[in-house]
């Protein structure tokens, strides 16, 4: 279970901002969680709020926005999301893609008091 360190990261983060920012609790953390990240979203909701207890975080609100696969084809140039395991561009059927997002976990924000 990797979301254990995951969450050990992510706070450690927010000890980070909230102390360069002279804050002294996090109200609020948004993740991003590509589908693709191989993060599982509740096993990491799970980890976060066992492990937020006794933190600067131990109140704040974990708000995980699940992110599609977006392609771009390098054979006709278009953008689409996909769905499932359809890794073919959906206008020409090529496999020649690009992955532009949902590979990746990202701390999109903090609110901080």
């Amino acid at each position: 279970m990797h979301e254990y360190s995951i969450v050990q990261s992510l706070l450690d983060s927010c000890d980070e901002n909230a102390a360069k920012n002279q804050a002294t609790k996090v109200t609020k953390v948004v993740i991003k969680i590509g589908v693709m990240s191989g993060v599982e979203p509740e096993l990491l909701r799970t980890a976060f709020d066992t492990f937020k207890e006794k933190t600067i975080c131990e109140k704040a609100e974990f708000i995980i926005n699940i992110q599609p696969v977006i392609i771009k084809c390098n054979g006709c140039q278009e953008e689409s999301t996909i769905e499932g395991n359809e890794y073919h561009c959906p206008k020409c059927k090529s496999v020649d893609l690009s992955v532009l997002d949902g590979e990746d976990m990202y701390l999109m924000q903090l609110e901080l008091e």
